[in-house]
C-alpha cells in the first residue's frame, strides 16, 4: 500500500494535460443575467436559471448567431 504523496504526482500530471486544451467557446447565453423567466420562451423559472431547459438554450444560440 502507498502513500497519498506517492499518488500525487500522478494525478496533477493528468491536471496538466488537460489544462493545455482550448477553452469553450463563450456563448451569448452565458452572458444574460437570470431574470426569473426563461430568455426563450418566458416560461416561469427560479432567480438562478437563464432557460427552463436544453432545448430553449440551444434554440436562443442558433437565433442569436443568425441575428449578428
Amino acid at each position: 500500500m502507498g502513500t497519498i504523496e506517492e499518488s500525487l504526482p500522478e494525478k496533477a500530471a493528468g491536471l496538466d494535460a488537460s489544462s493545455d486544451a482550448a477553452p469553450a467557446p463563450v456563448r451569448p447565453r452565458q452572458a444574460l443575467p437570470p431574470k426569473g423567466s426563461c430568455w426563450y420562451c418566458e416560461k416561469p423559472l427560479d432567480s438562478v436559471k437563464r432557460f427552463c431547459g436544453k432545448a430553449c438554450a440551444d434554440s436562443f444560440d442558433e437565433e442569436a448567431e443568425y441575428t449578428r
